[in-house]
């Protein structure tokens, strides 16, 4: 029984040997509150439940490689696996299909969204670039970076889907941010960023006019929900609806009137968050939030103890990232940001987000140095 016991534990310690116990808990975490979520979100259909935990199946699977994997060998092959993450963003714009442009890829009973595998792959990149020279970049470097940028926020742009175009284009500025770059260069994107709020905001509707219509929508809908509470901008009112409707402590688990009685639209998938405040409050969602900063924190943590700049640049970006996808999804459902389709991470129904957001924390992992004894 003893032998028994022994060879347990030393099983169970080379299977999670290379995981991060903190950051993995609070993963854990995360997933459950979604699964539980969409239980809620479904009608307490176990359906949608079970091919989302598939999919996290899946994305632990990812995880445990990806953690296994020396973080020099993922150096090494960085570039190589940016160029193949461009070729189904290729692909996409001729074979894929989507509500409003060319989004996603079907592969029998699911869909790939291609631009996803660049939130990862395109910091790899832009690690791998500035662990080459000396930092904070020179001018010649940073024009560099920009170029691999534009690639795939291009590319997204192409599919229509300004969302995940601006996400990925966060994952660069991050790496950017990260690496020391000029407080000049911050200064000038942030008026740049706050002339395009203003535009957004109070010019002309018609200066809009080489936009699509249901962006142009988005903007009116930004701008005054109001105008049109039976059309466009029903989505955000029945959002704003559901989180005010929650109170402090919520309605209950499945208690939840506006998903239930499908007053809230895409309830399992973009405004899955508003199901999960209506339920449990306030309180509720300021757990998930703690858990979202726990997990936030842990990257940096790791980055900041990183051994070079490629590892500490990565691991500092996934970190960021998730704290852009919560942001603008949390900004989106309460009428704070214009509503983009941007999934709340782990919570939402999804299997390509899910799987490559769970691959991105397993690459942290393998950054992290390992105490004496284990890989190093």
């Amino acid at each position: 029984m003893r032998f028994l016991l022994y060879f347990l534990r030393d099983l169970l310690e080379r299977f999670t040997r290379s995981f991060d116990l903190p950051l993995l808990a609070g993963l854990l975490a995360l997933m459950g509150v979604g699964l539980a979520t969409q239980y809620s979100a479904g009608g307490e259909s176990v359906r949608g439940v079970a091919m989302q935990g598939a999919f996290f199946c899946v994305g632990m699977t990812a995880l445990w490689l990806a953690s296994r994997t020396p973080a020099r060998l993922l150096k090494q092959f960085t570039p190589a696996l940016f160029l193949l993450s461009l070729i189904p963003m290729v692909l996409v714009l001729f074979i894929g299909g989507g509500k409003y442009g060319n989004h996603w890829i079907k592969l029998g009973f699911f869909n790939v969204q291609p631009a996803e595998l660049c939130k990862l792959s395109l910091p790899m990149m832009l690690a791998w670039q500035f662990d080459r020279h000396a930092l904070p970049p020179r001018f010649t470097v940073l024009l560099k970076a920009l170029a691999i940028i534009a690639v795939p926020v291009g590319l997204t742009l192409l599919q229509h889907d300004l969302g995940t175009a601006v996400l990925v284009l966060a994952t660069g500025v991050f790496v950017l941010f990260l690496a020391g770059t000029s407080w000049w260069w911050w200064g000038a994107a942030a008026v740049t960023g706050g002339g395009g709020f203003a535009l957004a905001m109070f010019a002309p509707i018609e200066w809009f006019s080489f936009l699509r219509p249901y962006q142009v929508n988005r903007i009116l809908t930004f701008r005054n929900p109001e105008n049109d509470p039976m059309g466009a901008g029903w989505n955000i009112l029945q959002s704003q609806i559901a989180i005010g409707g929650g109170g402090m402590t919520g309605k209950g688990w499945g208690q939840g009137t506006q998903s239930h009685l499908n007053y809230l639209p895409e309830h399992t998938t973009d405004f899955a968050f508003s199901v999960l405040a209506e339920d449990f409050g306030w309180l509720g969602v300021a757990l998930v939030l703690a858990l979202y900063l726990f997990v936030i924190a842990r990257c940096l943590w790791i980055a900041t103890d990183a051994r070079d700049a490629y590892s500490r640049l990565v691991a500092g970006t996934v970190g960021l990232s998730l704290f852009a996808y919560v942001v603008v999804n949390g900004g989106m459902i309460s009428g704070l940001l214009p509503v983009v389709g941007v999934p709340m991470p782990l919570l939402s129904y999804g299997g390509t987000s899910a799987v490559t957001l769970l691959l991105g924390f397993g690459v942290v992992m393998a950054l992290k140095p390992q105490r004496p004894g284990r890989r190093g």
